[in-house]
């Protein structure tokens, strides 16, 4: 209704000077012509221009004395004829309530004096209000009644013959899309962010970790890993069928590596079988992130010696079953430190500092057997 009214007045009439004022005649909600406004507007069936009016309304205690009347004049009134002061004692004879008079004349929305807004301002019995309403002229699309746009070319539009006829809505390739909702950290990138921040304010430098695919050279032999051991089985590692070998590897730290396997060699017996380059050249999905820090320490023995503090936190893959405890990738976290002179004083001290970070400050060590890793300790938190 509200539509037809303004879209109707126009067809007869250049403009319409006041929203307000044009609501009031038709007796329609003022509220509910804004809404058609700023919709014709927004399709160019209207041009608006806004209209600011800042009109002044009674508080709750304004509303109260313009029933009532003020407080000043209730007090007079409430004076007993006879038991209590005499009108001829207060020398007033008859009382006006201008403060009730000027009240109703807000109301009504007639004009009052500054200084005696300034006097209810002060009493707090009136407050300023900003009216907002429109003035309208035709826009360069009006029509006396709404065109219904289309957003899709249907079939049916085709076979009807119809589509020539139609008229589509414009795209507004400025307009922004509905917004995005965020989504939340996964729990393990959580647990990874902190982990990795404890690291670096201990000093430790993070060591590269996006090379999942790595030589068997690197994952095993140049650990030590004897090559007939059987974690380097299928049924324990990825093995890769494309790109299955390397063809870079150090061949001077190959040689050491090869002779240390076959031989011994700083302090070590060695295995007393033939080293296998083949074995070696094997591309799997890495098993643990030592590989990474096999790597650092090469990289590391090329320079002169200086002190290093390492740390990785990534994916390993080892070939399980999956259920639902296990999966056939994990993280795993290594810490790596390169000095002279260290002991497994130093490792416990490291491991305290760690775990105090992470709020664990009662810890106990208790000696362990791990073939790779002499010496060995499992961690008791209590």
């Amino acid at each position: 209704m509200a539509e037809e009214a303004v879209l109707g007045y126009l067809e007869k009439n250049s403009e319409i000077r006041d929203s307000g004022e044009f609501a009031a005649e038709l007796g329609i909600d003022h509220n509910e012509i804004v809404n058609v406004i700023k919709s014709l507007h927004g399709f160019g069936y209207v041009d608006a221009q806004d209209i600011k009016r800042e009109t002044w309304v009674l508080t709750d205690e304004g509303k109260t004395y313009s029933s009532v009347g003020s407080p000043e004049v209730q007090l007079f009134f409430a004076i007993p004829p006879e038991e209590g002061i005499s009108k001829q004692d207060l020398q007033v004879q008859h009382v006006d309530d201008k403060v009730k008079d000027l009240l109703l004349q807000i109301q009504q929305g007639l004009d009052i004096a500054s200084d005696e807004i300034k006097a209810l301002k002060a009493r707090k019995l009136i407050v300023p209000q900003t009216w907002k309403g429109y003035s309208l002229k035709r826009g360069p699309n009006y029509a006396p009644k709404r065109k219904k746009v289309v957003t899709d070319l249907t079939r049916d539009n085709f076979q009807s013959g119809e589509w020539k006829e139609l008229e589509f809505k414009e795209y507004n390739y400025s307009a922004k899309g509905q917004p995005l909702e965020g989504g939340n950290l996964h729990p393990l990138l959580k647990v990874r962010a902190q982990l990795k921040q404890i690291f670096l304010c201990m000093g430790f430098e993070e060591m590269p970790t996006n090379n999942f695919v790595e030589s068997s050279f690197w994952n095993f032999d140049a650990l030590f890993q004897p090559q007939q051991h059987p974690a380097r089985d299928s049924h324990d590692t990825f093995f890769l069928e494309a790109r299955s070998t390397t063809k870079i590897l150090p061949e001077d730290y190959v040689l050491r590596v090869t002779q240390v396997h076959e031989s011994g060699g700083y302090g070590s017996r060695g295995y007393a079988y033939d080293w296998k380059r083949e074995e070696a050249n094997k591309n799997l999905l890495r098993t643990h992130t030592t590989s990474v820090s096999s790597r650092m320490l090469y990289q590391l023995a090329q320079k002169p010696f200086a002190p290093k503090k390492y740390f990785s936190i990534d994916r390993v893959f080892r070939n399980e079953a999956v259920d639902r405890t296990h999966l056939a990738e994990f993280h795993q976290i290594e810490g790596l430190v390169c000095d002279r002179g260290l002991t497994l004083c130093d490792l416990i001290g490291v491991l305290h500092d760690f775990f105090s970070r992470l709020g664990m400050t009662k810890l106990k060590f208790k000696p362990a057997y791990n073939p790779y890793t002499e010496p060995s300790m499992e961690i008791f938190r209590f």
